[in-house]
């Protein structure tokens, strides 16, 4: 038998690595980030975990190597036990009685210039009014005068009387309620609103869960002192849990309809996404297509989920790539089974 070459083992060392990294990885939807929140990070680079094994898979195919194994194995058991990184088909079932439903993180309009265009603020508002959604969640809200003047019903939470931005939900249909989770320590923040459709009250909810600021665009994270950089991003997902507990909380004691929308800074393969999406539909999960990315990131990553009740009906989901924000638009059309 043919002895591996040193370059073959060299590669295959690193492929155990990666493929290992992938392998814990399942258990992250199972540990919180309060018990263990430095190991939570690893959520973050699953979907590049994915494609590396994928890499190292077709490589080793090529050379008609049985070190396929390792990864196609790997990759075959997350098939099953993961959440889907990539769907080949969509769903479009659209009826006109669908509720839509559009979640956005809209980074303040770009009032802090990240972006030269200075007509973003415009091209974000007109893109909203030209899809026309009857519910719309923002995240990292500024004020808006088309948007505000374009819906009837609207509920905008800044965390301070100071602030210039917050957390905001507008809708076409009458509120008959609504509420701030006052996420403790932290500028993010939930909110929700109870709104009247059909004869029936919908609850929908706006996260904007705890931020790790992490910009890829910024050089100085680079260079930050890893040591402080992984501390101050567990931090993060440790906020996480405790945000989480708080949604959760404030579902049991709602009895309705329920559509969760917003930016949890977090992907499907964390604990974080595990809890608020029990007993209830992933939008893109259901009726989308491709990597679903949301977020402008080096490789396609999640982070942005609008998730409904498990007797609802998910007609249609969109992602949009307009590059208005450093995240991209979602929608879905929503309905419920008789």
């Amino acid at each position: 038998m043919k002895k591996a070459s040193f370059l073959d083992k060299f590669i295959y060392f690193f492929n155990s690595i990666f493929a290992t990294l992938l392998l814990l990885s399942y258990l992250l939807p199972y540990v919180s980030p309060k018990s263990f929140p430095v190991f939570t990070i690893l959520s973050l680079f699953v979907p590049l975990l994915i494609l590396i094994n994928i890499l190292f898979a077709v490589f080793w195919l090529i050379r008609l190597k049985r070190k396929i194994l390792l990864s196609l194995i790997i990759l075959i058991l997350g098939y099953f036990i993961s959440t889907p990184y990539f769907k080949l088909f969509d769903t479009n079932n659209a009826k006109n009685d669908d509720l839509r439903v559009m979640s956005y993180n809209v980074r303040m309009f770009n009032f802090f210039s990240w972006n030269e265009d200075k007509t973003i603020e415009n091209k974000i508002q007109d893109f909203i009014i030209e899809k026309n959604p009857d519910i719309l969640a923002v995240q990292e809200y500024h004020q808006s005068t088309k948007i505000e003047a374009f819906y009837p019903y609207k509920f905008i939470k800044k965390k301070k009387s100071t602030s210039q931005f917050g957390v905001a939900l507008f809708s076409k249909y009458k509120i008959v309620n609504r509420g701030s989770l006052d996420f403790d320590e932290t500028t993010n923040n939930g909110i929700f609103i109870d709104i009247e459709r059909n004869n029936e009250t919908i609850r929908i909810y706006s996260l904007h869960m705890q931020s790790l600021s992490i910009d890829p665009d910024k050089d100085a994270i680079i260079n930050e002192n890893k040591e402080k950089l992984f501390k101050r991003v567990g931090n993060s997902f440790k906020k996480q849990g405790f945000q989480a507990e708080k949604i959760i909380e404030n579902q049991q004691n709602y009895t309705g309809k329920k559509i969760i929308c917003g930016d949890f800074n977090n992907t499907a393969y964390s604990w974080v996404y595990k809890k608020l999406a029990e007993n209830k539909k992933d939008a893109f999960l259901e009726a989308g297509k491709g990597f679903g990315k949301t977020f402008n990131y080096p490789f396609p990553i999640r982070i942005d989920f609008i998730l409904a009740d498990k007797n609802s009906e998910i007609n249609q989901f969109t992602t949009y790539s307009v590059d208005y924000s450093d995240h991209f638009p979602i929608l879905a059309r929503i309905n419920w089974e008789n």
